[in-house]
């Protein structure tokens, strides 16, 4: 994908989304990042629990569902960017709002298609009940998610450096 077409995509999801500035502030809060990586092994256990209490796991996925998009960013309190996730949080908010320069860009796009890749992944492996891609999909959806969020911290910080000279100047 392009990476215009990227930026408009994720922005398009925030806005659905209704990812204002205290919304971002909440979902940049560790509690919020880290509960949101605990609910992949649990949303893919929710479905392969299908084989053991049938349509009832069907409970399990929405609960999931309903904790990611509707009270994980509501549950947690607005911080500012002083830890590792809320920084790399931050900086996704830079890269959506297209603030992110070209050399971000490019490397966000690779993780962004190895997280798709580890997505179809655990899509294969829990629609055929296979333990392999599922565990490998998930892999690389964690660390490619973990990479981004690193290097959406560097943007962010790569940003307030920026504005920090230019207040100087």
């Amino acid at each position: 994908m392009a990476p215009n077409i990227v930026g408009d995509i994720k922005s398009a999801v925030a806005r659905a989304h209704g990812m204002t500035d205290e919304a971002w502030k909440r979902h940049a809060n560790p509690w919020s990042v880290w509960t949101r990586f605990a609910a992949v092994p649990a949303f893919e256990l929710a479905i392969w629990s299908r084989t053991w209490i049938g349509w009832w796991s069907l409970v399990g996925v929405a609960v999931v569902l309903v904790w990611l998009f509707s009270l994980n960013v509501r549950m947690f309190g607005p911080v500012e960017p002083v830890c590792w996730s809320a920084r790399g949080i931050y900086g996704e908010q830079l890269h959506v709002t297209g603030q992110a320069p070209a050399e971000h860009k490019a490397v966000l796009n690779y993780l962004m298609a190895t997280g798709l890749v580890g997505f179809a992944l655990i899509a294969w492996g829990l629609a055929a009940l296979q333990a392999w891609p599922l565990v490998l999909g998930t892999m690389m959806v964690v660390l490619a998610q973990l990479w981004r969020i690193d290097r959406y911290g560097l943007l962010f910080q790569r940003h307030q450096e920026t504005h920090r000279s230019e207040r100087a100047a």
